[in-house]
């Protein structure tokens, strides 16, 4: 263990200014969010709201239908968590549990999916939503978003089930469990953490999503709220204060998730990196 103190000194500072580099765009988004429209775009810069207003949430909560978009990412962003951790969990226990022939082939393809640029995809995605009758709606961009998360979800899970020994599910079988109740009622509750940690990936990758939205969604009604905060840039304006109070709510979210799952998103990442 180093115990120098110069190198102790330049290490804290090193953090400080690393730790300010990270949280100054939160700092200026949230208080330009409390500025007026003049004010945000006035030079020189204000670090601090000369009159803070609320003007900027009131205008996107009353006017410009962010409830609407709101939900909308909620339900797409929810119940993509849960059908790719749902599927991933499946898949995972049987690429763990199971030999079968094209085993490595499934598992390699699906390794490489992940390093296809998503514009690739749109095209093919839209015609196949458009075919099926899926194209603006909410459940074609969930069903989008799921197969785009699910081969991670898949390696991932399948990461933490290989750390548990095949003599627990032999035992539970001798005990009388069928395959399924050894899955949910053994499995599961050892892979909490990573199942948490899958779930939470999954949800943010669709909470943030804008390429598969702005190509799969154009009814404003379903869009979400990253479409949303594209509405507010317009032609000849932009609308600088709302777009920072969408954006506050917007990450209000994934902070509120992140502090209530922390500790399993510790283990979850943890367990990740340490494999016997």
């Amino acid at each position: 263990m180093v115990t120098n103190p110069r190198f102790r000194i330049l290490t804290f500072i090193g953090l400080g200014a690393l730790m300010v580099y990270n949280l100054l765009p939160f700092y200026w988004m949230t208080m330009s969010s409390f500025k007026t429209t003049l004010e945000v775009i006035s030079f020189p810069v204000t670090f601090m709201p000369d009159a803070p207003t609320l003007d900027a949430y009131r205008s996107i909560w009353m006017q410009e239908g962010f409830p609407v978009y709101f939900w909308n990412s909620i339900v797409t962003s929810g119940s993509t968590a849960i059908l790719s951790s749902v599927f991933g969990v499946f898949a995972a226990y049987g690429f763990s549990r199971f030999a079968f022939r094209g085993k490595a082939l499934l598992m390699t393809v699906m390794l490489g999916s992940q390093m296809l640029p998503g514009i690739l995809l749109v095209g093919p995605y839209f015609e196949i939503m458009s075919i099926i009758e899926l194209y603006n709606t909410r459940s074609g961009l969930v069903l989008a978003l799921t197969t785009i998360t699910l081969p991670f979800s898949v390696w991932m899970l399948k990461g933490y089930i290989d750390t548990l020994p095949v003599e627990i599910d032999q035992a539970a079988m001798i005990d009388g469990a069928s395959r399924l109740q050894t899955l949910l009622m053994v499995i599961l509750p050892n892979i909490l953490p990573g199942l948490v940690a899958t779930m939470t990936f999954a949800f943010l990758l669709a909470w943030g999503d804008v390429l598969w939205a702005l190509c799969l969604i154009s009814e404003p009604a379903v869009q979400p709220m990253t479409l949303g905060v594209l509405r507010l840039v317009g032609q000849f304006r932009v609308e600088w204060a709302q777009i920072m109070a969408a954006t506050v709510i917007a990450s209000s979210i994934p902070a509120f998730f992140y502090v209530i799952l922390q500790r399993y998103l510790v283990q979850g990442f943890a367990g990740s990196a340490v494999k016997d």
